[in-house]
């Protein structure tokens, strides 16, 4: 079968931010010579998590590209799953929460919280969008400011939207 390979997927998200990734190649470097081992580790460990990457089906990731990206299918209500239409405004006893990294270059800020008006019917106290300053897409679900600051408030979240 087709697959859309993760080594392309990975080349793509760091070209976009080429700069970046060669300057913290270049201080991880830095930090060593200077002796400081535990910044280099760090280093390390972002890096084995963020190059580990999976290849995926040429088919999933086409059509989620051209449904969600292009045409937009969800706000304009041609979105369906098995065949049924998806109506979000149809969601009235689910708790919302949105999250947006303010440099995320993949899905740009107000993308996500626009879930918030196509679910209209979800009650204002059950609903909460959080924009986290200084990170891109790939730090709003790994790394540091995910554990220390992103994921305390989901948890937060789930715990007082319960019914």
């Amino acid at each position: 079968r087709r697959v859309y390979p993760g080594f392309m997927q990975l080349s793509g998200f760091m070209g976009m931010n080429l700069d970046r990734h060669v300057g913290a190649h270049l201080r991880m470097f830095e930090h060593l010579v200077a002796g400081d081992g535990e910044s280099a580790r760090a280093h390390r460990r972002f890096y084995d998590e963020y190059l580990a990457v999976m290849d995926m089906p040429a088919e999933y990731f086409l059509d989620t590209v051209e449904r969600v990206f292009q045409e937009h299918h969800l706000p304009r209500g041609l979105f369906t799953h098995r065949g049924m239409p998806v109506e979000p405004a149809a969601i009235r006893d689910t708790a919302l929460m949105t999250v947006e990294g303010e440099l995320d270059d993949i899905s740009g800020v107000g993308q996500t919280e626009a879930a918030h008006g196509l679910c209209r019917n979800v009650p204002s106290e059950r609903r909460r969008h959080r924009l986290q300053p200084g990170v891109g897409h790939y730090g709003i679900f790994n790394g540091r400011r995910w554990r220390n600051e992103i994921l305390p408030d989901i948890a937060d979240f789930i715990r007082t939207a319960q019914p």
